[in-house]
C-alpha cells in the first residue's frame, strides 16, 4: 500500500509536474496573493450588504472550484470584498475572482446524461472520440432563434458528446452570449447544450421563494423589469408551441449562473406579465437558495480590482515548527509510556505510528496535487491530537489480550479472541470520531476545518493501519519463542500479568518449595486477587469457608 501510494505520488512529481514531495502549506503557514475587489452598481449607489455577502459566497465557490483550498474571503468597508489565497495564484484564479457573476437565460437545445462513452452495437463502452477540427463549425442554414437545431453544427455536436462534466475547460463558462453553450448541472448529472442567451440577469428585478397556492408544493417567483418581460413573453411563446409540439427538451428554458445550469424548467405556459414562476421537487431550503442565486444573478453588480499582492504568513513558519516539536515530544512520550507499560510489546505500537505516520505524509501530498488541499496550523493540530487516538486503540488491543491470558488462555488463543473483542469496541470509538470530524468540518468557521480534516483522515489510516498491520504483526510475533513463550520482557508473560488461574471457577495451585519463588508467587496470587471478579471472590471466600469447616470438623472428631 505504502508503495502504491509511492508510485502515484512520484507520477504526480516527474510525469506530471504537478506534485511535490512535501505538502502544502496554507495562508496562515505560508502567506499567499491578497486581491482587493470593490463592487460597483450601474447607478452608483452602494450595495447592500446581502449583496455583498452573495458576492462573497459566489467568489468563494469560484475559488474553491480553481482547486485552491484554504482560502480566506471577507467583506470590507461595505464595497470591498478581500480574496486572500495560499500561495502565488495564476492568471486562470485571478480572472475567475474578478469576473462578475453573470446569469444568462438560454434555451435548451439537447440534454442527457453526464455521460463522455457510449455502447457499441458489439457491446463494448466505447469513449466519443475528441472532436475533429475539421468538422464543420459554421451553421449551414441561418438559424432563425435560440430553439433552431441549424444552431447544432457537426463539431458542436462531437464536443457535447465528449464534453466531461466532472472535467469542464478552463474556459468552459466564457462562451459569448450569442452563441451555443455547452453545460453541466451543480451536480454533474445533466449534460445541457444550449443555444445562444436571451435574456441576462439584469431582466429580473427580484425572486423570492414561496408555496402554491393551490398544491402547496414549494415555487420560485421571478418579477421581471418591462424590457424583461416584453423578451420573456417572446420566449415563452416560442417555448410553449414547442411542448404543445412534444418538441421535448426544446420546450425548456435554462437559468445559466457562471456557466453552470442552476435550473432548466419546461415552459407550461405563456408568461406575458414579467411575473414567471418556477416549480419542481423543491423543498424550502432548495427554493430559497435557487431565488438567492437568480437575484444575486440580477444584480448588475462588477468588480474593479482595487489592488492585488502578496501577504505574508499569519503565523509563520516558526509556529510550524513549533507544532512540529509538540508533535515529536508526543510521539516519543507515547512511545516512553508504551515500552514501560507494555514491554517488547510497545515496539508494535511504536512501528504502527510510524507506518501510519508515512502513510499520512504521503496521502497529504497526493491530496495537495488532487484536491488542492494545504495544511494549516489547524490541520497541524488535528494530526498531534491523533496521536493520542491511534495510541487508544493498541491500548484497548492488548488489554484484551491480557485479559484473555488471565483467563489461562494460551498466548496464540489470546491474541485472536482479544482481536475479536477489541476490534468492536474500537469500530465504534472510531465511529465517533468519525462523525465528530464530519459535523466539525461542516458546521466550524473555515478555520477549523483543517483540524476536523485531518482529525478525520488520521482516523480512517488508523482503522486501516489497525487491520492490516497491527494485528497481522501480532499473529506473526506469537509464533515466536520470545512472544510465543511469554518471555518476561515481551509483555506476555502469564504468571507478571497474575494469571494464576484456569478458569473462572479453578485456580491453578501456587508452588511453595522453592523460598527464592515464594515471594514471587505470593505476588502473583495477590495480582490475582486484584483482578477477581465479584462472582469470583465470592466463590473464593465460599471455597475458604468450606476449607475452614472442614478442617474444624476433623479437629472435633
Amino acid at each position: 500500500m505504502t508503495g502504491v501510494l509511492f508510485g502515484i505520488n512520484a507520477l504526480g512529481v516527474y510525469v506530471f509536474k504537478q506534485s511535490s514531495w512535501t505538502p502544502e502549506l496554507a495562508l496562515d503557514l505560508q502567506g499567499g496573493t491578497q486581491i482587493v475587489l470593490q463592487a460597483q452598481t450601474e447607478d452608483g449607489a452602494a450595495p447592500s450588504q446581502e449583496q455583498m455577502d452573495q458576492a462573497a459566497a459566489i467568489i468563494r465557490q469560484r475559488v474553491d472550484a480553481s482547486g485552491v483550498s484554504e482560502a480566506d474571503i471577507t467583506t470590507e468597508g461595505g464595497q470591498n470584498i478581500v480574496v486572500q489565497i495560499p500561495g502565488v495564484a495564476d492568471e486562470a484564479t485571478r480572472e475567475r475572482i474578478k469576473s462578475s457573476a453573470q446569469l444568462e437565460f438560454r434555451a435548451v437545445l439537447y440534454t442527457t446524461a453526464a455521460a463522455t462513452s457510449f455502447t457499441g452495437e458489439d457491446g463494448n463502452t466505447t469513449p466519443y472520440p475528441t472532436p475533429d477540427p475539421s468538422l464543420n463549425a459554421t451553421p449551414t442554414v441561418k438559424p432563425t432563434d435560440s430553439s433552431d437545431l441549424a444552431w447544432v453544427t457537426d463539431k458542436l455536436q462531437a464536443e457535447f458528446l465528449a464534453y466531461d462534466c466532472a472535467n469542464p475547460p478552463a474556459d468552459a463558462s466564457r462562451a459569448p452570449q450569442d452563441q451555443p453553450l455547452i453545460a453541466c448541472d451543480p451536480s454533474g448529472t445533466a449534460k445541457y447544450l444550449l443555444g445562444p442567451a436571451e435574456l441576462t440577469g439584469t431582466a429580473i428585478t427580484d425572486a423570492t421563494a414561496g408555496r402554491d397556492p393551490k398544491s402547496g408544493a414549494w415555487l420560485v417567483q421571478l418579477t421581471m423589469t418591462s424590457e424583461g418581460a416584453d423578451a420573456f413573453g417572446k420566449v415563452s411563446t416560442r417555448l410553449y408551441q414547442n411542448k404543445l409540439a412534444n418538441l421535448s427538451p426544446r420546450d425548456q428554458f435554462a437559468f445559466v449562473l457562471d456557466g453552470s445550469v442552476i435550473s432548466a424548467p419546461q415552459m407550461n405556459g405563456q408568461i406575458l406579465d414579467g411575473r414567471p414562476s418556477i416549480s419542481g421537487s423543491f423543498t424550502q431550503e432548495s427554493a430559497t437558495t435557487l431565488a438567492d442565486q437568480l437575484k444575486f444573478g440580477a444584480l448588475p453588480l462588477s468588480f474593479v480590482v482595487q489592488s492585488s499582492g502578496t501577504v505574508s504568513a499569519t503565523l509563520g513558519t516558526q509556529q510550524l515548527q513549533i507544532g512540529l516539536i509538540a508533535g515529536l515530544i508526543g510521539l516519543a512520550l507515547v512511545a516512553i509510556y508504551s515500552l514501560i507499560v507494555y514491554r517488547a510489546l510497545g515496539a508494535v505500537i511504536v512501528a504502527s505510528i510510524a507506518v501510519m505516520g508515512v502513510l499520512t505524509y504521503i496521502i497529504i501530498c497526493i491530496l495537495a496535487w488532487r484536491m488542492g488541499f494545504r495544511l494549516s496550523l489547524a490541520g497541524v493540530a488535528g494530526l498531534i491530537v491523533s496521536i493520542g487516538f491511534v495510541a487508544d486503540s493498541f491500548i484497548v488491543y492488548f488489554e484484551r489480550i491480557r485479559d484473555e491470558l488471565r483467563d489461562g488462555k494460551s498466548i496464540t488463543a489470546a491474541v485472536e479472541d482479544g482481536w475479536g473483542r477489541a476490534k468492536r469496541t474500537i469500530y465504534i470509538s472510531k465511529s465517533i470520531n468519525i462523525l465528530a470530524a464530519v459535523v466539525l468540518y461542516i458546521l466550524a468557521d473555515a478555520t477549523v476545518k483543517g483540524f476536523a480534516f485531518t482529525l478525520g483522515l488520521t482516523t480512517l489510516i488508523d482503522v486501516f493501519i489497525f487491520v492490516i498491520f497491527t494485528h497481522p504483526v501480532m499473529q506473526l510475533l506469537v509464533r515466536t519463542r520470545f512472544f510465543g513463550g511469554g518471555h518476561k520482557l515481551s509483555g506476555l508473560d502469564p504468571e507478571s500479568l497474575g494469571a494464576v488461574y484456569r478458569s473462572r471457577s479453578q485456580y491453578r495451585e501456587v508452588a511453595t518449595a522453592s523460598a527464592g519463588r515464594g515471594a514471587k508467587n505470593a505476588r502473583s496470587r495477590g495480582e490475582a486477587d486484584r483482578r477477581q471478579t465479584i462472582a469470583e471472590r465470592k466463590r473464593a471466600e465460599a471455597l475458604a469457608g468450606d476449607r475452614a469447616g472442614s478442617g474444624g470438623n476433623e479437629g472435633a472428631n
